[in-house]
């Protein structure tokens, strides 16, 4: 994992579940973390754990200018970004017929304009130097949808067709990389509020679902190939997950 080392890795949704799990791992093989999620707590105690090569910013990916924000307070503390992980998603699902809009608005904001807040604000540090990595979690739903799955699908495929875009944009010089998680231990679909879908899988709980871990260890496989080397796209889901 030479190729971790003192890297600067920025990750929005990082406060729990895969981002943290990640951070976590980069920082013990010598990364440097800057940590972005909207709850400062849960930053601070993190930024405690893993020390002085770590670092927090309060964002909500909803607003473009916290995006901004957060690459700069990056490359004020370390110079440069190497690596951006667009990670921060919702995922309320519900069926059409409950006209849930606003939840639907959440998740516009969060999964699609967050990302693109996420690219527009670091691609420019990252045309500048030459170099880079931007990395979105989308999800097994960007690739097939559901009953209930309709919009958080369209928000999921959307991160497809982004990234790919991208990809195909900036492929010269700055890494595209593109993750697809099946059902994985994390904060992901606590918000769902809709009774169709609780009556049907409940809380969800009962879902067979990987660890935190292996989405980690995808993240770092990813960012420590050598420069020549873009992983495009990587999908992941527990073995007994068929969809």
């Amino acid at each position: 994992m030479e190729n971790i080392k003192d890297k600067v890795v920025v990750i929005t949704g990082a406060s729990s579940g895969m981002g943290s799990a990640t951070a976590r791992k980069l920082a013990l093989l010598g990364a440097k973390v800057v940590l972005a999620a909207r709850r400062e707590d849960q930053l601070k105690a993190m930024v405690a754990e893993l020390g002085e090569n770590s670092m927090y910013v309060k964002t909500d990916v909803t607003k473009r200018a916290d995006l901004d924000n957060l690459i700069h307070q990056a490359i004020e503390r370390f110079g440069h970004v190497d690596v951006l992980w667009n990670n921060a998603g919702i995922m309320p699902i519900s069926f059409f017929d409950e006209g849930l809009v606003e939840e639907w608005d959440r998740m516009i904001d969060v999964n699609i304009k967050g990302v693109l807040y996420g690219i527009n604000a670091v691609l420019p540090h990252m045309q500048g130097r030459g170099q880079g990595h931007i990395l979105t979690t989308s999800s097994v739903a960007g690739l097939k949808t559901l009953p209930s799955t309709g919009v958080y699908s369209g928000t999921k495929f959307a991160v497809r067709a982004i990234m790919e875009a991208l990809r195909e944009e900036v492929a010269q010089t700055i890494k595209v990389t593109t993750i697809y998680p099946g059902a994985t231990h994390s904060e992901l679909g606590h918000d769902i509020t809709s009774p169709k879908v609780r009556a049907l899988y409940g809380n969800l709980e009962n879902f067979v679902r990987m660890d935190e871990e292996a989405i980690a260890n995808a993240v770092i496989y990813a960012i420590s190939q050598p420069g020549n080397t873009n992983v495009n796209e990587l999908v992941l889901r527990p073995l007994g997950q068929t969809r």
